[in-house]
C-alpha cells in the first residue's frame, strides 16, 4: 500500500484544539454543529490525548490541556484565533451553539461580503464564525462593497 500525502476524509489544513476538559468539548461540538467523533484515545489520568471528529466535510481534532507536553487551553477563555464554519443555515446553526451554552460576541447578520454571518465563544474558550454564504460575488464586487462599508464605518453610518 502506497502512502499519500493527505489521510482519507482530511484537507491540507486540519485543526487541533486543546481545551480543558475535552469529553465536554466533544459533546458540546456534537450538540452545536453535528460533530461526528471518528476516534478518542486516552492519556494519562483518564484525559483525552486525541480524538477526531468530523463536522461537516472536516477534520477537527480535539484533546485535552497537558501542559506538561506544552499543549495548552486558551488562557482565560480567550483564542487568539477564530474557526470558520461553513453550513447551510448559519441561523439555525448559531441558535443550536448558543443553546448548547456558547456566548455570542456577534449576532447573526447578513454582511458586506454575501456571507449571513454571526461569531460565538463556545465553552471552552475556543472562537467560532458560523457563516453561510447567500451572494456569491465577484472580486469587483467586493471591493465595491468592502469600500462603501468601509466608509460607512469611517462616517460613523454603522
Amino acid at each position: 500500500m502506497s502512502a499519500t500525502r493527505l489521510p482519507a476524509g482530511f484537507h491540507s489544513l486540519t485543526p487541533q484544539l486543546a481545551v480543558d476538559g475535552a469529553d465536554r468539548a466533544i459533546e458540546y461540538y456534537k450538540l452545536a454543529f453535528g460533530a461526528e467523533l471518528l476516534r478518542r484515545h486516552e492519556g494519562p489520568g483518564g484525559k483525552v490525548a486525541h480524538a477526531l471528529l468530523r463536522i461537516g466535510d472536516s477534520v477537527l481534532m480535539v484533546n485535552d490541556a497537558f501542559p506538561e507536553w506544552g499543549s495548552h487551553a486558551p488562557y482565560e477563555n480567550l483564542s487568539p484565533c477564530t474557526l470558520h464554519l461553513y453550513v447551510d443555515d448559519a441561523d439555525e446553526t448559531f441558535a443550536r451553539a448558543v443553546a448548547a451554552g456558547a456566548k455570542v460576541t456577534m449576532p447573526v447578520q447578513d454582511t458586506f461580503w454575501g456571507d449571513r454571518h454571526g461569531e460565538l465563544l463556545d465553552p471552552f474558550g475556543h472562537r467560532w464564525a458560523v457563516a453561510a454564504c447567500v451572494d456569491e460575488m465577484t472580486p469587483q464586487q467586493l471591493e465595491r462593497a468592502a469600500e462603501e462599508a468601509m466608509r460607512r464605518m469611517r462616517a460613523g453610518d454603522d
